[in-house]
This record gives C-alpha cells, sequence and structure tokens, in this order.
C-alpha cells in the first residue's frame, strides 16, 4: 500500500477503505508519512468529503492511535458533555455540578482557551490552587468519591489528533466537517466516558457560522458517536450575543456561581437546564427530559448543586472560601463602563467582538504561550431585546492594560452593540435537540 495511491484515490472523490485509512493513521503517528503527503489527503478530503463510514472509520481509528482512558473502575453510567466554544460558555462550571447533584457521574476533560473563545480549564485555574491536572488513578479516585472531576487531558491521548491538528492549522484544512467531526469525537471517546452530550453553537460568535452547517456538524458527530457504541446527543445553540453576561475567566466564575444559587442569567440558566436534563436522561438517573429538568431546579433550590461545586473545588485543592465569597476574587485596577448613546431596543451585541475584545483586555490568549489576566474581562449590563434609555449602562469593561491599549478596545466594543427605535424579540437559546 502506498500512500501516493490513497491521496490520488481520494482526490479522484473515491471512497477510501478501512485499512487504507489505517494505514494512513498509523505511518503519520508513526512518523513514517511525511507532512506533505499528510497535507495532500488532508486537502483531497476538504475538497471531496467522506463518507459516513470513511468518518466513522478515521475517528475510531485516531482514537485507537494513542492509549484511551479505561473508566470502568468508576461506579455507575459515567457522562461528559463538550461545548463547540463560545463567547462566555462557562457551562460546564454550573452543569457539571448540577447533574453530579443528582447522582450521575460527570467525567469531564477539558481544554484551555485559544483566541476569543475561553477554556474551562483557565477559568477553573482562576480559583487560587486549583489543580487541573491529575493523574488517571486520582481522576477515578475522585469520580468514584464525588462524583465529578474536570481535567486536562493528558499527553497520551489522541496523539493523531495533535499531529493532524496541527497540520491543519497551517495548511487552510481546518474548515472540513469531517475532519471537524473526527478530531472532537475522537478526544471524547479515548476519554472513556460511556456517554457524551454535545453543545454545537452556531452565530458569529462560533465556530460554525450559520445553523445548516451546526447542524450538519452536529448529526455527523452523533452518528460517529452512536456507531462506536456510545450514547451521543446534541443540542444546538445560538451564539449570536455572548452566553449569560459574563466574559472573562474569574468573572465567569462568579457568574456559574450566582447560577448555581438559582440567581444567573436566563439564557445561561435555560442551557444548564436543557443540557443537564439531556445528561440526567442519558444516565439513565432520569426517565424523561422533562423529570431531568426537574431534579436539577430541585438540586439548585436546595443548595446541593452549588455544595456540588465546592467539593469538585476542594477535592482538586481549590481554595472553597473563593466559591464562598466569590468577592475575594481580584477586580482589575481599571474598571470602564459603556453607556448607551441612544434609547430604544437592543437589536444586536456582536459575540466575536465582544469576545475578541475580552481577549484583547487580558482575559484571552492568542497564542498557547500567552498568560491570561484572569480578572479582565466584560459584563454585560443589557442582552438582545433590553429597552435601553439614553446613558444606561450596556456593559462594564475590566481590565489591568494602560490606557493607550484600552482605549481602542472600549470603541470596539462600543460598535459591537446596536440599539434601534423598533421593538426586538428576545431570541431563543436552544435550536434544536439532535438524538
Amino acid at each position: 500500500m502506498r500512500m501516493v495511491d490513497i491521496i490520488t484515490k481520494k482526490r479522484d472523490g473515491q471512497e477510501l477503505t478501512d485499512e487504507e485509512i489505517s494505514f494512513f493513521i498509523k505511518g503519520y503517528v508513526a512518523g513514517e508519512i511525511p507532512d506533505y503527503q499528510a497535507s495532500a489527503l488532508l486537502m483531497a478530503i476538504v475538497f471531496k468529503g467522506m463518507t459516513n463510514r470513511e468518518i466513522v472509520t478515521l475517528t475510531d481509528r485516531m482514537e485507537h492511535s494513542g492509549e484511551t482512558m479505561d473508566l470502568s473502575a468508576i461506579e455507575g453510567i459515567k457522562v461528559d458533555k463538550h461545548s463547540t466554544g463560545g463567547v462566555g460558555d462557562k457551562t460546564t462550571l454550573a452543569v457539571g455540578p448540577m447533574v453530579a447533584a443528582c447522582g450521575a457521574k460527570v467525567a469531564k476533560m477539558s481544554g484551555r482557551g485559544l483566541g476569543h473563545t475561553g477554556g474551562t480549564l483557565d477559568k477553573l485555574e482562576s480559583i487560587p490552587g486549583m489543580n487541573v491536572f491529575e493523574t488517571e488513578e486520582e481522576f477515578i479516585a475522585q469520580m468514584n468519591k464525588i462524583g465529578i472531576a474536570v481535567v486536562g487531558q493528558t499527553g497520551t491521548l489522541v496523539p493523531a489528533d495533535k499531529k493532524l491538528y496541527a497540520l491543519r492549522d497551517v495548511t487552510g484544512t481546518v474548515e472540513s466537517l469531517p475532519l471537524i467531526a473526527s478530531s472532537i469525537m475522537s478526544k471524547k471517546l479515548a476519554s472513556g466516558t460511556n456517554c457524551i452530550e454535545l453543545d454545537v453553537k452556531f452565530g458569529n460568535g462560533a465556530f460554525m457560522k450559520n445553523v445548516h452547517d451546526a447542524r450538519e456538524l452536529a448529526k455527523t458527530m452523533v452518528a460517529i458517536g452512536n456507531s462506536l457504541g456510545r450514547d451521543t446527543r446534541a443540542i444546538l445553540t445560538d451564539m449570536a450575543q455572548p452566553l449569560g453576561y459574563a466574559v472573562g475567566n474569574s468573572l465567569e466564575v462568579k457568574e456559574a456561581i450566582d447560577t448555581l444559587h438559582g440567581h444567573g442569567p436566563e439564557d445561561f440558566t435555560e442551557l444548564c437546564l436543557h443540557s443537564g436534563a439531556v445528561m440526567l436522561h442519558q444516565a439513565k438517573i432520569a426517565k424523561t427530559f422533562e423529570e431531568g429538568e426537574a431534579m436539577i431546579k430541585e438540586v439548585v433550590a436546595n443548595g446541593k448543586a452549588f455544595e456540588k461545586f465546592r467539593e469538585l473545588v476542594i477535592a482538586q485543592g481549590g481554595d472553597v472560601s473563593y466559591i464562598d465569597h466569590p468577592e475575594k476574587f481580584e477586580v482589575s485596577k481599571n474598571v470602564i463602563e459603556i453607556h448607551a448613546k441612544n434609547s430604544g431596543f437592543v437589536k444586536e451585541i456582536v459575540a466575536l467582538e465582544i469576545g475578541e475584545s475580552a481577549m484583547r483586555l487580558g482575559a484571552g490568549r492568542e497564542t498557547f504561550d500567552d498568560v491570561i489576566d484572569m480578572s479582565a474581562g466584560i459584563v454585560l449590563a443589557k442582552k438582545i431585546g433590553d429597552k435601553v434609555a439614553k446613558g444606561d449602562l450596556l456593559c462594564t469593561v475590566y481590565t489591568n492594560k494602560e490606557k493607550e491599549e484600552y482605549e481602542p478596545v472600549i470603541a470596539d466594543i462600543e460598535k459591537a452593540f446596536k440599539v434601534v427605535n423598533v421593538f426586538v424579540e428576545k431570541p431563543k437559546v436552544i435550536e434544536e435537540y439532535i438524538h
């Protein structure tokens, strides 16, 4: 078998066999297939696509290109969730403890943020002392003790994805549905949980810009997971505006704490309820979606969801006094308010602009080497559909940057808000449930 024959076969739009896909993944991970040939195949896939069978095989071979997590020592059905990333998406911090408080086992492997989408690990690390890296033994012990762990992936999981993603990033082959789906799902499957819930976001602040592309990605990933023996479901959610009010690491932790106390933003609370209900149904703890939603509401109301978050923080070495007293989180030295220049209704809050602005204020990283300012970010005061009067607060900006650095960012944030003099309906958060 020769790599050049596989490349030309896909270039001509033909379907690759399981053996050919295996040959490619094994050879590339072993260093026997050079980058230039791997790049050529990736580009052929971008132009010619893959069948569902090819995508399932590619994902399976990527999943097994390194070690996989064996979670059989954890009692019960293990559930995991994954978001394709969005501005202000702190869902794991709230929904994980909610679901675990209902008795499900939430085994979550998360990543760091890059660009305008923050990473769950970075948000957790804004809590002093929080350790997001554990051995497999520590992870399993914590799961059996408190039913939830949120950690970073080990370096031995899915080496094929690490190599391929780095190559895709520099060869213009990131935007390909088969390659995106296999990248996400290979990591989720290698993490070893029984069930996977996917939050696939669409809109200007998301990776998938329109609902059609997001739906296709969601359906593909659900098909991959179910074909490979995992209960996989997806929800499509709107990312035309930031999720909740807070964008930035410690700011989002504080909002997650508010939500666990039952005082969270309406849109974020709705997503947590829906997402949590799906996970409880997958874990067979709730017989119906409605029962799952009622269970989530109950553990928020009786304080068990917040207590579970405390347990998570304590188990991973975090200073729980910051969870009990969120006012302890450091506040940036510069706090700037942005006010409405005219009255009307908020028609648009460009999520991408808010996310990128937060990053420029210090809340995100443009490269993996950048150091994040945990206190930096933006807290909205208004959302799409809200009525505003001239002079009303639109948002508050937090940064430790100097004035000459943050002033251009303030101007861009102002432009992200569009206020019109006609009534605007509030958008729905959840577009569709795919299972």
